[in-house]
């Protein structure tokens, strides 16, 4: 996965107990968007909007200094297929996005299939 604002790829991971898989691997569904349990840190963050970002900028008129990703996700992922279900969810799609509350667009760079 990445942010927009990111610095680095995130990591996705699923439910736990998630039984339905495809290629050995866990299905996602568009529940699964808990920060720090599905959607890792992306590195450091650099959007203006993230008040860790704020605070360390103030009164720096020149580069803007990035801080540590602390994602915050508050809505289910969009996009989602809505015609198969995972646990009572739409699938999860390469095509899922989702917003940070910072302004970070989310977004998967692989289906993880291989």
């Amino acid at each position: 996965m990445q942010c927009s604002y990111g610095s680095q790829p995130g990591e996705f991971k699923t439910a736990a107990g998630r039984n339905i898989r495809i290629n050995q691997k866990a299905q996602g569904n568009i529940r699964d968007f808990e920060a720090h349990i599905n959607i890792s840190s992306f590195g450091m963050c650099s959007s203006k909007y993230n008040p860790i970002v704020i605070e360390a900028n103030k009164g720096n008129h020149q580069q803007l200094i990035p801080q540590p990703c602390q994602p915050s996700i508050t809505l289910p992922w969009m996009n989602g297929k809505n015609d198969v279900y995972v646990n009572q969810s739409p699938a999860l799609l390469i095509c899922s996005t989702n917003i940070c509350m910072w302004h970070g667009n989310i977004s998967f760079t692989a289906d993880g299939q291989e």
